[in-house]
């Protein structure tokens, strides 16, 4: 049996909410202060990683996860390519804005997934947790 500390525990279930509003407010503003989706995702992941740390026995689904991570490198790839050959040659300030932040925002899910697969990796296969 596992002792688990209920401290620890419930401090990380209040944090988790502020993590994930980080998270995304890094991902959201990356176009216009320093981040974006690679250091927004990096955060993100950490909402997963904690909540395997705290909570071992619930269960991620990683096929779910990866398959989700594929979809987005799709993406990742597609709407660039999409944006560069619209039919609107001059692209407006509002355009070019909405693109960067989606892209943040594509590379930050994909970033999290990324890093979550590989922590459980780790857990799973090299560690031995």
């Amino acid at each position: 049996m596992i002792d688990r500390s209920e401290i620890i525990s419930r401090m990380t279930g209040l944090l988790y909410p502020f993590i994930l509003l980080f998270g995304f407010y890094i991902i959201l503003n990356g176009h216009a202060s320093p981040g974006g989706g690679f250091q927004g995702g990096a955060v993100l992941a950490a909402v997963f990683i904690t909540r395997y740390l705290v909570e071992p026995d619930r269960c991620i689904r990683l096929k779910t996860l990866k398959t989700a991570e594929k979809v987005l490198f799709i993406c990742i790839i597609l709407y660039p390519a999409f944006f560069l050959f619209s039919t609107t040659a001059n692209h407006s300030e509002l355009t070019n804005l909405t693109y960067l932040i989606a892209m943040n925002f594509l590379i930050g899910l994909k970033v999290c997934s990324g890093f979550t697969i590989i922590f459980f990796r780790f857990a799973f296969y090299e560690g031995g947790i």
